[in-house]
Protein backbone atom coordinates (compact mmCIF):
# COMPACT_ATOMS: atom_id res chain seq x y z
CA UNK A 1 0.00 0.00 0.00
CA UNK A 2 1.32 3.42 -0.92
CA UNK A 3 1.51 5.88 1.96
CA UNK A 4 2.45 9.57 1.99
CA UNK A 5 5.23 10.56 4.36
CA UNK A 6 6.88 13.76 5.52
CA UNK A 7 10.63 13.85 6.16
CA UNK A 8 12.00 16.46 8.56
CA UNK A 9 15.76 16.91 8.36
CA UNK A 10 17.46 18.43 11.38
CA UNK A 11 19.96 21.26 11.17
CA UNK A 12 20.75 21.53 7.46
CA UNK A 13 21.44 24.64 5.37
CA UNK A 14 21.93 26.81 8.47
CA UNK A 15 24.63 29.46 8.19
CA UNK A 16 26.15 27.84 5.12
CA UNK A 17 26.89 24.61 6.97
CA UNK A 18 25.74 21.07 6.20
CA UNK A 19 24.37 22.11 2.82
CA UNK A 20 21.81 19.82 1.25
CA UNK A 21 20.32 21.43 -1.87
CA UNK A 22 16.65 20.60 -2.18
CA UNK A 23 17.00 19.45 -5.80
CA UNK A 24 19.58 16.92 -4.64
CA UNK A 25 17.37 15.85 -1.72
CA UNK A 26 14.52 15.24 -4.19
CA UNK A 27 16.84 13.21 -6.42
CA UNK A 28 18.09 11.25 -3.41
CA UNK A 29 14.55 10.38 -2.29
CA UNK A 30 13.59 9.43 -5.84
CA UNK A 31 16.70 7.26 -6.05
CA UNK A 32 15.59 5.46 -2.89
CA UNK A 33 12.47 4.41 -4.81
CA UNK A 34 10.01 6.97 -3.44
CA UNK A 35 7.37 8.66 -5.54
CA UNK A 36 5.73 12.10 -5.75
CA UNK A 37 8.75 13.71 -4.09
CA UNK A 38 8.38 17.38 -3.19
CA UNK A 39 10.38 19.67 -0.92
CA UNK A 40 9.43 22.81 0.95
CA UNK A 41 11.84 25.60 1.83
CA UNK A 42 15.56 25.04 2.22
CA UNK A 43 15.38 23.78 5.80
CA UNK A 44 14.90 20.13 4.99
CA UNK A 45 11.23 19.37 4.55
CA UNK A 46 10.20 16.72 2.06
CA UNK A 47 6.95 14.96 1.19
CA UNK A 48 6.97 11.66 -0.68
CA UNK A 49 5.12 8.41 -1.17
CA UNK A 50 6.45 4.96 -0.37
CA UNK A 51 5.34 1.35 -0.53
CA UNK A 52 7.45 0.46 2.52
CA UNK A 53 6.38 -2.85 4.01
CA UNK A 54 8.67 -2.61 7.03
CA UNK A 55 7.19 -3.32 10.44
CA UNK A 56 8.18 0.23 11.49
CA UNK A 57 8.17 2.16 8.20
CA UNK A 58 8.81 5.62 9.69
CA UNK A 59 12.05 4.56 11.37
CA UNK A 60 13.13 2.38 8.44
CA UNK A 61 12.59 5.25 5.98
CA UNK A 62 14.40 7.72 8.27
CA UNK A 63 17.37 5.38 8.67
CA UNK A 64 17.62 4.80 4.91
CA UNK A 65 17.47 8.55 4.27
CA UNK A 66 20.13 9.28 6.90
CA UNK A 67 22.46 6.69 5.33
CA UNK A 68 21.87 8.03 1.82
CA UNK A 69 22.57 11.62 2.93
CA UNK A 70 25.78 10.57 4.66
CA UNK A 71 26.92 8.63 1.58
CA UNK A 72 26.07 11.50 -0.78
CA UNK A 73 27.16 14.53 1.27
CA UNK A 74 29.70 13.10 3.71
CA UNK A 75 28.05 14.19 6.94
CA UNK A 76 25.31 12.87 9.17
CA UNK A 77 21.88 14.43 9.37
CA UNK A 78 19.22 13.31 11.81
CA UNK A 79 15.93 12.69 10.02
CA UNK A 80 12.44 12.12 11.29
CA UNK A 81 9.87 10.59 8.98
CA UNK A 82 6.18 10.70 9.84
CA UNK A 83 3.21 9.55 7.84
CA UNK A 84 0.83 12.21 6.60
CA UNK A 85 -2.00 11.02 8.84
CA UNK A 86 0.18 11.54 11.91
CA UNK A 87 1.12 15.07 10.83
CA UNK A 88 -2.53 15.96 10.21
CA UNK A 89 -3.53 14.53 13.59
CA UNK A 90 -0.79 16.49 15.39
CA UNK A 91 -1.82 19.69 13.62
CA UNK A 92 -5.49 19.09 14.44
CA UNK A 93 -4.61 18.42 18.09
CA UNK A 94 -2.83 21.75 18.57
CA UNK A 95 -3.84 23.03 22.03
CA UNK A 96 -3.33 26.66 21.01
CA UNK A 97 -5.63 28.71 18.73
CA UNK A 98 -3.47 28.21 15.64
CA UNK A 99 -5.96 29.89 13.32
CA UNK A 100 -5.74 33.18 15.22
CA UNK A 101 -1.96 33.28 15.70
CA UNK A 102 0.83 34.33 13.37
CA UNK A 103 2.89 31.40 12.15
CA UNK A 104 5.99 32.77 13.85
CA UNK A 105 4.23 32.61 17.23
CA UNK A 106 3.55 28.89 17.18
CA UNK A 107 6.07 26.08 16.74
CA UNK A 108 5.97 22.33 16.66
CA UNK A 109 8.87 20.16 17.81
CA UNK A 110 8.72 16.56 16.67
CA UNK A 111 10.55 13.91 18.66
CA UNK A 112 11.81 10.50 17.61
CA UNK A 113 9.88 8.87 20.43
CA UNK A 114 7.34 9.48 23.18
CA UNK A 115 8.07 12.31 25.60
CA UNK A 116 6.95 12.01 29.21
CA UNK A 117 5.93 15.19 31.06
CA UNK A 118 8.48 14.34 33.77
CA UNK A 119 11.22 15.22 31.30
CA UNK A 120 10.19 18.88 31.60
CA UNK A 121 9.48 18.94 35.34
CA UNK A 122 12.50 21.18 35.99
CA UNK A 123 10.84 24.02 34.06
CA UNK A 124 8.55 26.36 35.97
CA UNK A 125 5.89 27.31 33.39
CA UNK A 126 4.85 30.42 35.35
CA UNK A 127 8.34 31.83 34.97
CA UNK A 128 7.98 32.00 31.18
CA UNK A 129 4.48 33.43 30.77
CA UNK A 130 3.00 34.49 28.42
CA UNK A 131 5.02 31.83 26.60
CA UNK A 132 3.67 28.30 27.02
CA UNK A 133 4.25 24.75 25.84
CA UNK A 134 2.15 21.61 25.72
CA UNK A 135 3.07 18.04 24.93
CA UNK A 136 1.41 15.90 22.29
CA UNK A 137 2.02 12.60 20.55
CA UNK A 138 5.82 12.60 20.09
CA UNK A 139 5.48 16.37 19.82
CA UNK A 140 5.77 19.61 21.72
CA UNK A 141 3.76 22.72 20.86
CA UNK A 142 5.36 26.05 21.75
CA UNK A 143 3.51 29.35 21.89
CA UNK A 144 6.01 32.21 21.75
CA UNK A 145 4.09 35.46 21.16
CA UNK A 146 7.25 37.50 20.39
CA UNK A 147 8.68 34.83 18.08
CA UNK A 148 11.27 32.13 18.55
CA UNK A 149 14.27 34.47 18.42
CA UNK A 150 13.16 36.27 21.59
CA UNK A 151 11.76 33.27 23.39
CA UNK A 152 13.27 32.43 26.77
CA UNK A 153 11.12 29.31 26.94
CA UNK A 154 12.44 28.07 23.59
CA UNK A 155 15.96 28.56 24.91
CA UNK A 156 15.14 26.54 28.02
CA UNK A 157 13.43 23.80 26.01
CA UNK A 158 16.48 23.50 23.76
CA UNK A 159 18.73 22.37 26.61
CA UNK A 160 20.27 19.03 25.60
CA UNK A 161 19.28 17.35 28.87
CA UNK A 162 15.59 17.76 28.02
CA UNK A 163 15.84 15.86 24.75
CA UNK A 164 18.57 13.42 25.77
CA UNK A 165 18.23 10.15 23.88
CA UNK A 166 15.79 11.61 21.36
CA UNK A 167 16.08 13.30 18.02
CA UNK A 168 14.12 16.54 17.96
CA UNK A 169 13.47 19.05 15.20
CA UNK A 170 11.21 22.10 15.16
CA UNK A 171 9.14 23.89 12.55
CA UNK A 172 7.08 27.07 12.73
CA UNK A 173 3.35 26.70 12.27
CA UNK A 174 3.37 28.10 8.72
CA UNK A 175 5.65 25.22 7.73
CA UNK A 176 3.51 22.67 9.56
CA UNK A 177 0.40 23.90 7.73
CA UNK A 178 2.17 23.83 4.36
CA UNK A 179 3.48 20.29 4.96
CA UNK A 180 -0.02 19.13 5.86
CA UNK A 181 -1.30 20.68 2.60
CA UNK A 182 1.49 19.12 0.52
CA UNK A 183 0.87 15.73 2.07
CA UNK A 184 -2.79 15.88 0.97
CA UNK A 185 -2.00 16.54 -2.71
Amino acid sequence: MTTTYVALLRGINVGGHRKVPMAELRALLTGLGHGRVRTYLQSGNAVFTSDSDDEDPENALATALERAIEERFGFTVDCLVRNAAYLRAVADACPFPAGTLEGRQLHLTCFSGPVAPERFASLDPAGYLPEEFRLGDRALYLYAPDGLGRSKLAEALARPALSKGLTATSRNWNTVVKLVELSRD
